[in-house]
């Protein structure tokens, strides 16, 4: 097991028509934040505003203290109304 990695895993779901918009605000906010692994955005074949997002951070106090980041707050504010909601969300243990 990875000593200290922590892992999100989560599911969101965009407006209508503003998946991409959404991506787009999500990966420009999380660029070159300490700690970060993988942040690995996943599309649904099902779903066209559906996406999977799979990070893996150090640590999660690493986690914890991006999203203090002026980056990150203003990609959050941009893509709240973007975003329809947060369907699944789960605490991982990356192990490889």
């Amino acid at each position: 097991m990875m000593e200290g990695r922590w892992g999100l895993l989560g599911r969101m779901t965009a407006q209508p028509g503003k998946r991409d918009e959404l991506i787009a605000v999500l990966r420009e906010s999380s660029r070159d934040v300490p700690g970060k692994l993988v942040y690995l955005i996943q599309l649904e074949h099902d779903d066209p505003d559906s996406f999977w997002i799979n990070e893996v951070w150090e640590s999660r106090a690493h986690y914890d203290a991006c999203l203090s980041l002026p980056q990150v707050r203003r990609g959050m504010e941009r893509a709240g109304p973007l975003l329809v909601g947060i369907a699944h969300r789960t605490e991982t243990i990356p192990l490889a």
